[in-house]
């Protein structure tokens, strides 16, 4: 999905109630992934599509403001929803259902892999950039398992660890494989930030949402860049880190076989839906919309 510089006017079928619902979908998603351990919100926004357009727009938010803000509207709405209707919800499943709803998430990101394989070639590839996703799938899987045995950091709520917790939800958009929810476990603030939003306290809200905007439009420029100059080095490292961060989640020591065929079911409906959305995005390509 090669991002067009030089097109006039977004194209009129990515403002049909089926593409806006997609998108609305998809931003759900991101939400959630954003606010769960384990998962990256920058990882989903790439295997959906949305992660690419998204820093190119905002490395240059004025640039046909309004055709950008109409297109990713519903990701912003569905966004917020993932995030502040669903933190219960992901707090409870992961309570009781872990391996469920990790499986869930895992087919949701492995039914995608095609597509962004197919995107990352669109300019052209070499062996070398086979060699690069290969070196971050590892680097990156190796990483997260390191991280998940060092949780012994705690710090006390307060504005400047909601302020902390926001840029680490922004550096999970901006790079994906990084999971902010991981950190904020490790720092004990993961569980008071969940709370938080469900309860909808302003106090820890609006450093969150403070931080994550610092985060993004400092780095958004950078990002665009980076894609701009080097698309097919970019994908490579980016589909490497995606696959190292989902191998790094996969569940231990599930067991029975009701577990196990839940989880096999969760997984192929998460992959199926995750593909039936990379094939309708190419039905209804968003980037002439910059």
């Amino acid at each position: 999905m090669t991002l067009t510089e030089n097109a006039q006017t977004p194209p009129t079928h990515t403002n049909t109630p089926i593409a806006w619902i997609n998108r609305f979908v998809k931003g759900i998603l991101v939400g959630i992934g954003a606010i769960t351990p384990g998962l990256s919100g920058g990882v989903l926004m790439v295997v959906f599509g949305i992660y690419e357009p998204l820093v190119r727009w905002l490395a240059d938010i004025r640039k046909k403001f309004l055709p950008n803000l109409r297109f990713f509207l519903p990701v912003g709405i569905g966004g917020v929803i993932g995030v502040v209707a669903f933190s219960a919800v992901i707090d409870y499943a992961f309570t009781h259902f872990a391996a469920q709803f990790t499986w869930l998430f895992i087919g949701f990101i492995t039914g995608t892999i095609p597509s962004l394989l197919k995107t990352a070639g669109e300019q052209g590839r070499k062996k070398w950039h086979w060699l690069l996703l290969g070196v971050f799938a590892v680097g990156i899987y190796l990483f997260m398992t390191w991280m998940e045995s060092i949780r012994s950091v705690t710090m006390t709520p307060s504005f400047w660890g909601w302020l902390l917790s926001g840029a680490l939800t922004g550096f999970g958009l901006v790079v994906p494989g990084m999971s902010p929810s991981n950190f904020l476990l490790y720092l004990g603030l993961y569980q008071p930030m969940a709370n938080g939003i469900k309860n909808l306290e302003l106090g820890v809200i609006l450093p969150l949402i403070l931080g994550v905007v610092l985060v993004i439009f400092i780095f958004a420029r950078l990002v665009s860049w980076l894609f701009r100059k080097h698309h097919a080095l970019m994908y490579h490292i980016i589909i490497g880190i995606v696959i190292g961060s989902t191998a790094a989640i996969i569940p231990s020591g599930v067991s029975g076989f009701g577990v196990i065929a839940a989880c096999a079911l969760l997984f192929l409906a998460g992959a199926s839906a995750s593909f039936a959305l990379a094939k309708l995005d190419e039905k209804h390509p968003h980037e002439s919309l910059f």
